[in-house]
């Protein structure tokens, strides 16, 4: 039989995420000037308000005031009207020192014996659903907002009332087998401006004036955003789009109040967001703000990694690898693997961990190498999702007091390279 599965996503607007990107943001920053840095940044944002917590060891100094009112700019809170904007809204700093009980178990006279910073288990996780080898609701989730920022920044005269909250909701139909059948259901919700006015004071025609708006909003979502967003896949998906999709769009018929105004925003609060849309486990470890000798950051980037290159060579269909570490300890302590019997090798799932072992160098300094992640590349994961997202090389720029400008060529997203897939293929005999 058939059944339902569902992920969602949320935009760069919403609260958690404007946290996110504040706390990689402030890293980011100091990567730029110290790439041996330890940092551990947490962000809090309510009505008018930025509170910034956590633990750093740098000799570094960054502007945190400077870094935050940018990225809250950026994101499109610059306007009064919206009771959380650039200008006007406090910022706060309790950032301190880091633990010494803690750098002691991290930083080693040899580099490659740098031990994990915590302890803790961490998951990577590829299928074949999606050409990023992704989960199809979660890689719709993310496209369909994602989609939806670039029509609120760039095309801004096709729907004018947009602001920068959002969040999406995805459900598909599987096959016995696991594979997608068809799209059942698409939820859109997304702030937007008071933009019809009611013809008096009456709650009726404040009724009459929300449900326009609601029909102006869906009728947009359904003929400009999802006819775009379905156009950017292939061409053999395009049976899965096709169909009656249920589409609910601002399901209570208003969504005015929003960001941080509407709702108090925590870093580390979408973690499923972050990473599978629930289709593959998560070790419960948040990855923004925190630096790559946090191995909840960095081995979760190593895991979608292995298990990004073992699906596309063709060792199995579905892959979840987990690894687990303990603080002070370079090597981990376990590699798990399951593959959900969809393996096309003659090995047991515990057979290709083994071999996963003698593949992949997992010492956290050898991941931060390997990875290239002692670099400012963590803001733009911090929206979007971390996984199923395209490596690229850019240009960035950081204002800093000590030295001006400084720019910085980087590698983005590079634990979604396949630039092992041929050492797989060789290693397990394909």
């Amino acid at each position: 039989m058939s059944y339902l599965f569902t992920s969602e996503s949320v935009s760069e607007g919403h609260p958690d995420k404007v946290a996110d990107q504040i706390s990689d943001a402030i890293l980011d920053h100091f990567m730029a000037l110290d790439p041996h840095a330890k940092v551990a940044c947490e962000t809090l944002v309510t009505t008018g308000q930025v509170m910034l917590a956590g633990e750093v060891k740098s000799e570094a100094y960054v502007e945190l005031q400077d870094i935050t009112r940018g990225v809250i700019r950026s994101i499109g809170y610059d306007k009064s009207a919206y009771c959380f904007d650039a200008d006007s809204c406090g910022v706060l700093s309790a950032i301190h020192g880091q633990s010494a009980d803690i750098n002691r178990g991290v930083e080693r006279t040899a580099p490659e014996e740098q031990g994990a910073g915590d302890q803790g288990i961490m998951f990577g996780y590829a299928c074949r659903e999606t050409p990023s080898l992704m989960p199809l609701t979660l890689d719709l989730s993310h496209a369909l907002l994602e989609e939806l920022a670039h029509i609120r920044k760039e095309e801004l005269h096709l729907m004018p009332y947009l602001r920068p909250d959002a969040k999406s909701q995805v459900t598909v139909e599987y096959s016995n087998e696991g594979k997608p059948l068809r799209i059942d259901t698409i939820v859109i919700s997304t702030q937007h401006d008071d933009f019809v006015t009611p013809q008096d004071s009456t709650p009726e025609a404040q009724a009459v004036a929300d449900e326009a708006m609601q029909q102006r909003i869906a009728q947009d979502i359904r003929h400009i955003l999802l006819p775009r967003v379905f156009a950017k896949y292939p061409e053999e998906m395009k049976e899965i789009f096709a169909g009656d999709i249920k589409l609910l769009v601002n399901p209570t018929g208003k969504f005015v109040i929003g960001g941080p105004h509407g709702d108090t925003g925590l870093t580390g609060r979408k973690i499923i967001v972050d990473t599978y849309g629930g289709k593959a486990a998560h070790g419960g470890g948040a990855f923004s703000g925190k630096d790559p000798s946090k191995v909840d950051r960095s081995a979760a980037y190593a895991a979608r990694h292995i298990a990004k290159n073992l699906v596309a060579a063709g060792v199995a269909d579905e892959v979840l690898v987990q690894l687990a570490y303990a603080i002070g300890v370079a090597e981990p302590i376990s590699i798990y693997v399951a593959t959900s019997g969809t393996a096309h090798v003659n090995l047991t799932d515990e057979e290709i961990a083994q071999r996963i072992h003698t593949l992949f160098d997992l010492r956290p300094y050898i991941i931060e190498q390997r990875l290239k992640l002692r670099a400012p590349i963590y803001q733009e994961t911090a929206s979007y999702g971390h996984f199923g997202r395209t490596p690229r090389t850019v240009t960035k720029r950081f204002s800093t007091g000590s030295q001006g400008i400084i720019e910085q060529e980087v590698e983005l997203f590079t634990w979604e390279k396949l630039d092992y897939v041929d050492r797989v293929r060789e290693a397990f005999g394909l």
